[in-house]
């Protein structure tokens, strides 16, 4: 997968040579290009901001530099240009998957009040295929750390990027729930013991304690991911865990009873 990144701090992007996605970058499974926005601005001070019509607090992001960085950036290809973006879809783990299929990613990060919103609606005149992303119900101080987190989620997903295929497949969001707790060696720590299972040599019994801690753990903090599950698709150990917890299994979707 390609990746370009246009911001006016290209630097920020060194963090992504670290850990897993740094041996991808090296053994070719992603190619990163980190993209200074300033390159493509005018003047004595290469401005790439200016005050908001209209009027209010803080700067917005000339169109103009921004058309000028994507039209050199793209050329004649056909990627997907993605933004970060508070007021647009909630990026999730599905949306991960999807976005693993791309081979050319643009990801353009902004700053200050944000980008001028017509360069997303120039971009769509021209053919060009343009998504915004949000990562949460809140705010941050430009798009750069937004995008390193969509990218770590995405990147992870490619064949060769992750030396255990097994890791993905028993990840949170993964089966629909939050995963089940972790624990290492030693048995004993502090006082503290890990669960006795773990160490039963029972593997059907593992795995079954495993899902059940994943969905207490779901039901505890995430409930909505639960909301979501479809009953007929629920074992029956899976549906009697959850009516002990208080769920109602007579619809199509579990609901928490009141």
């Amino acid at each position: 997968m390609r990746i370009d990144l246009i911001s006016i701090f290209p630097s920020y992007f060194d963090v992504l040579k670290l850990g897993l996605f740094g041996k991808a970058m090296e053994k070719g499974v992603v190619e990163v290009n980190a993209i200074n926005l300033r390159d493509f601005a005018k003047g004595v001070h290469r401005s790439v901001d200016d005050t908001p019509l209209g009027g209010g607090a803080g700067m917005v992001m000339k169109p103009e530099v921004w058309a000028s960085a994507l039209e050199k950036v793209i050329g004649e290809g056909d990627p997907l240009i993605l933004y970060p973006s508070a007021s647009s879809p909630l990026f999730t783990q599905k949306k991960a998957h999807q976005l693993s299929k791309e081979k050319w990613l643009v990801i353009c990060c902004g700053r200050y009040e944000g980008i001028d919103e017509r360069v997303w609606e120039w971009c769509k005149n021209r053919g060009w295929r343009v998504e915004g992303f949000c990562l949460g119900d809140y705010i941050l101080s430009g798009g750069e750390s937004a995008a390193c987190v969509m990218l770590e989620a995405v990147c992870r997903l490619l064949p060769g990027f992750m030396g255990n295929c097994q890791s993905l497949e028993e990840e949170s969001y993964e089966t629909g729930i939050l995963e089940h707790n972790q624990y290492t060696r030693p048995f004993l720590w502090r006082g503290m013991e890990a669960p006795k299972i773990l160490i039963s040599g029972d593997h059907g019994k593992v795995d079954q304690f495993r899902r059940e801690e994943g969905l207490k753990k779901t039901d505890a903090f995430r409930p909505d991911l639960i909301e979501k599950l479809e009953c007929k698709d629920l074992t029956k150990s899976d549906a009697k865990l959850l009516i002990q917890l208080g769920w109602n299994l007579s619809g199509e979707n579990p609901k928490k009873e009141d």
